[in-house]
């Protein structure tokens, strides 16, 4: 039951062993120059290079650890979080939980807006105690050292860290495996848990007769990146199928973990090269480098392949919303509203997967309305 305060504190070593490893770093010669068969190589060259002499990991830990910190274990695992508590009265507690390959410091963003809205022109709006997790096998959290983390698991173990925090209530939100984890989170339906809001449902067609009918033009244009996904997200089937055999080359290769991070964060053709903060990517690279859980990151795919946690179409009745981004994996409300009680939907005017460090304003905003409809 202990939580314990916890500060992020690299050791020199670990700083000059990494840059020793990038600077020995053997290249693979490229047929092409595109991205047809993975990450360009002059991309991952470059962020390479910026890593080794254009990125400080101190001046990085400094700002992070301005968040306070804390850790706990939970079922033999470690559960590192950030706790961040307003300072206005009648403040509602929110999970926010982060998917791959990311960390709760994706929220930095709207961390203020959500806890402080007062002084980020939101005077009157709702203000949230937030606690934000690293997914078990992520980041500080370490890596798992045990099977069974599925979504479920995770689940329950978030909702066993609120009721240690002393919240008898509380909401949910998650992006990505985040958003697998709040399903699993509204099938499990704790007591206190009023709401779960996310970035994605996956569901899909079922082949009945007229269903598609039903699709907004939004929703339709979504089957076109789609496709592009199931196209080139090999990591997705890796993820699922082998991931010890990659955790090989992630934990040993800082080049290796790069380039395969960078599937979401840059696009597989390459569409965020001149958009995507490198600074702010590289600080989530560093984060799954020096807790060695590029790997581990990984299993939760595994997990849910065996289980069909996030997946499964079993009926969460807790009151949901979905905020749809257009250039993200676009959910259907006919499809989701099979399995789940949808209250609120809102599709995006711009925005992707990492939407809060992309919308900050929009993901609050839509954030703050739901939890406005359910407590």
């Amino acid at each position: 039951m202990t939580i314990l305060p916890f500060k992020i504190s690299v050791s020199d070593d670990q700083i000059t062993d990494l840059r020793e490893r990038l600077a020995m770093t053997r290249w693979p010669v490229a047929p092409t120059a595109d991205w047809d068969r993975g990450q360009a190589l002059h991309l991952v060259k470059e962020l390479a290079a910026q890593w080794l002499d254009g990125f400080e990991w101190r001046a990085v830990e400094a700002e992070l650890n301005r968040f306070p910190q804390y850790t706990t274990e939970i079922e033999g695992q470690t559960i590192h979080f950030l706790h961040i508590k307003s300072p206005e009265a009648g403040a509602f507690p929110l999970l926010l939980v982060h998917g791959w390959p990311s960390t709760p410091f994706e929220f930095t963003d709207v961390i203020g807006p959500l806890s402080n809205p007062a002084a980020h022109r939101q005077a009157g709006g709702q203000a949230f105690d937030l606690v934000i997790p690293s997914i078990p096998g992520y980041g500080f959290s370490g890596p798992v050292t045990a099977p069974g983390w599925d979504g479920a698991r995770v689940a329950r173990a978030f909702d066993a860290l609120m009721k240690r925090l002393g919240y008898i209530e509380y909401g949910y939100h998650g992006g990505d495996v985040g958003s697998g984890i709040g399903r699993e989170l509204g099938i499990l339906a704790p007591d206190g848990l009023k709401g779960v809001h996310v970035q994605q449902i996956f569901a899909f067609p079922t082949g009945a007769e007229g269903e598609m009918e039903k699709l907004t033009p939004f929703e339709m244009e979504g089957f076109a990146i789609l496709g592009h996904f199931q196209k080139y997200a090999s990591y997705n089937d890796a993820h699922q199928k082998r991931p010890q055999t990659l955790a090989f080359g992630l934990v040993d290769s800082p080049v290796a973990l790069l380039a395969w991070n960078a599937e979401l964060h840059f696009g597989f053709l390459g569409e965020g090269e001149t958009t995507t903060d490198r600074h702010r990517y590289l600080t989530m690279a560093s984060i799954y480098w020096f807790t060695a859980t590029g790997g581990s990151a990984t299993n939760i795919y595994f997990e849910d392949a065996q289980t069909g946690a996030g997946y499964r179409e079993v009926m969460n009745t807790v009151p949901t919303g979905v905020a749809v981004f257009p250039n993200d994996f676009r959910s259907v409300r006919a499809f989701a509203e099979r399995a789940n009680n949808i209250v609120h939907w809102t599709e995006m005017p711009q925005g992707g997967h990492f939407a809060a460090a992309e919308a900050p304003e929009l993901l609050a905003d839509d954030i703050r309305a739901f939890f406005g409809k359910v407590i």
